[in-house]
C-alpha cells in the first residue's frame, strides 16, 4: 500500500520493490531495516536524524492505543528538526518525486505517515 501525502511526496515500505516512480528514496528510520541489504533497498538517502527519538519510538512500540500520543509528540520533536524537514522539501523541489521509506509492518500507523502529515503542512 502506497500512501501519497502530496503530488510528489510518497510513503512506502522499504521492503516493497523499488520503482522508477519512487524518485528519490529517503529512509526515515533510526535503525537500518532488518533483512534487507542496502543494494536491494535502493535507498538514496538515509535520514536517520529525522526519525523519532529512541524514547518516543519505545513509547509507541507500534501500539495503536498510543498512535495519537505518538503523532503529537513526534510533531513536537520535528519542530526542532526544521532544517531536515526543509531538506526533504528542497530535494522534492529539485528532483520532483520523493518517496519516504519506513520498515514498520503497519502501513497506516508509523513514523513515515506522521512525518508525511507534517511535511504536507509545510
Amino acid at each position: 500500500m502506497n500512501i501519497v501525502t502530496s503530488e510528489v511526496i510518497k510513503i512506502k515500505r522499504v521492503y516493497d520493490s523499488p520503482a522508477k516512480e519512487d524518485g528519490i528514496r529517503i529512509l526515515v528510520d533510526r535503525l537500518w531495516s532488518r533483512g534487507i541489504s542496502k543494494d536491494k533497498a535502493n535507498v538514496d538517502l538515509w535520514l536517520r536524524e529525522i526519525a523519532p527519538s529512541d524514547d518516543l519510538r519505545k513509547l509507541f512500540s507500534h501500539g495503536l492505543k498510543k498512535w495519537e500520543e505518538f503523532k503529537s509528540k513526534y510533531e513536537i520533536e520535528l519542530k526542532g528538526k526544521q532544517e531536515l524537514l526543509h531538506k526533504i522539501r528542497q530535494i522534492e523541489k529539485e528532483k520532483g518525486i520523493v518517496t519516504i521509506l519506513y520498515s514498520a509492518k503497519d502501513e497506516e500507523h508509523n513514523n513515515a505517515v506522521a512525518l508525511g502529515a507534517v511535511l504536507k503542512k509545510l
